[in-house]
């Protein structure tokens, strides 16, 4: 071999033992020698509640884009999450987290009070939500615009379209309707603002109409058969999706449920003692705890459809399974339910870190298997028959599940 062919060997052989002399590699070794090391975005050292929340942020670092927007919009889910996570920042302060409640409300409402992309007159359960961060802000900060804002979310609950007996309709258009949504999309910020800024009589009249709504679900959508919930009632019965006999859809949704428990266990934190529906309402949480503990999965979790686990299609899913296990483990912790339902509320726990939890390298929290929407009627008509429940989307990171992920990891200080 010529010495030019030679030096073409050794060169050959210095760059595959690994260039030492000269060039930069991306890679790391990481502490074992193995590999290539990630930097983390979110520590693993940190509670699930706080890894959920720091893992929001950085999926969605424009909080008005929340649930996968491309515009920036005042609606529900984005309350969900920020309430969630103001929760979060008050147990483990991190100024990141507050910081992020504080971008949306200060985008979203202006100097006047006026809220961005709302509309009154749509009469929408779903868009008083998000007062639950106003309200939280306006402790805080006390700017009057986070006031005038709340005022108007009251005056659309004071107006809103009601059934024969006085029951919220879910939205104008979507008339003598009552969801199982509704409860939690209005009633706690109702009270919170009943309690804060009304007289005694005023407040006394707006504990009774909340009060009011809980009564008119456990009349017309608990089934007495399995103690379970049918998503909707139409107390007109014209919609396609209602019994003509009874007005009621056809199927009990795990995630319509799971917006009921978190309505009953969060309102008892607000209804006076002294307000003869408290009870009531303590004894409809314990019956809907009896209800779906008979339909936990094995895995701890819950299926789409409750009361069909083995028909084919169905699957477990994540946003009611964090629901409930939320529910029960805030019921016990206030003294609303027995201490014997923390063990169920621990197998659900448990059963959504195995079946719905993963972690990515760079230590991001994902919560899987969520359904991303379901309804009812609307164009293109949802009809609420089985097969429109599991033919929904089902993606990643839903904050209908995040939001109750880091309640139920809060509650159970995991």
């Amino acid at each position: 071999m010529g010495n030019r062919n030679m030096q073409k060997a050794l060169l050959a052989l210095v760059f595959l033992m690994g260039m030492p002399w000269g060039c930069k590699t991306d890679k790391k070794e990481d502490a074992s020698g193995e590999g290539q090391h990630i930097e983390k975005i979110v520590s693993e050292d940190l509670k699930w509640s706080e890894r959920m929340a720091l893992s929001e942020i950085h999926r969605f670092p424009d909080p008005t884009l929340l649930d996968f927007q491309e515009k920036s919009r005042w609606s529900y889910t984005n309350g969900l999450v920020l309430q969630a996570m103001s929760r979060v920042y008050e147990k483990y302060p991190d100024q990141r987290i507050y910081d992020y409640i504080y971008d949306y409300a200060d985008r979203m409402v202006h100097a006047d009070g006026t809220i961005e992309t709302y509309k009154l007159s749509n009469y929408n359960l779903d868009m008083i939500k998000s007062g639950d961060v106003l309200f939280y802000l306006y402790g805080r900060k006390k700017e009057q615009r986070f006031k005038m804002a709340m005022d108007t979310l009251h005056t659309q609950l004071e107006g809103q379209p009601v059934t024969s007996e006085g029951g919220y309709w879910h939205k104008k258009r979507y008339p003598f309707q009552m969801w199982m949504d509704g409860l939690y999309m209005a009633e706690p910020f109702h009270a919170k603002y009943a309690n804060t800024f009304m007289d005694q009589q005023e407040a006394q009249k707006t504990w009774d109409k909340i009060v009011l709504q809980f009564d008119q679900i456990e009349k017309h959508n608990r089934d007495p058969k399995t103690g379970l919930y049918y998503h909707g009632w139409d107390e007109s019965k014209e919609q396609r999706w209602a019994d003509k006999t009874t007005g009621l859809s056809e199927n009990f949704w795990s995630r319509g449920m799971g917006w009921y428990g978190m309505a009953l266990v969060d309102i008892l934190d607000f209804i006076p003692e002294s307000h003869p529906g408290r009870e009531r309402i303590l004894g409809y949480l314990k019956r809907y705890a009896e209800a779906i503990v008979r339909y936990q999965d094995d895995t701890g979790t819950w299926y789409q459809v409750l009361d069909m686990p083995d028909r084919e299609g169905n699957y477990l899913e994540a946003t009611g399974s964090c629901m409930f296990t939320y529910t029960l483990a805030k019921g016990v912790n206030k003294g609303y339910l027995s201490d014997t339902y923390m063990e169920r509320a621990k197998k659900g726990y448990e059963g959504i870190l195995t079946e719905f939890i993963s972690v990515e390298e760079n230590g991001i929290v994902n919560l899987n298997k969520c359904c991303g929407v379901a309804g009812l009627g609307g164009d293109p008509y949802r009809d609420g028959t089985f097969d429109y429940y599991i033919n929904e989307i089902v993606r990643a990171n839903d904050p209908k599940g995040t939001g109750p992920f880091m309640m139920a990891s809060l509650e159970l200080d995991r």
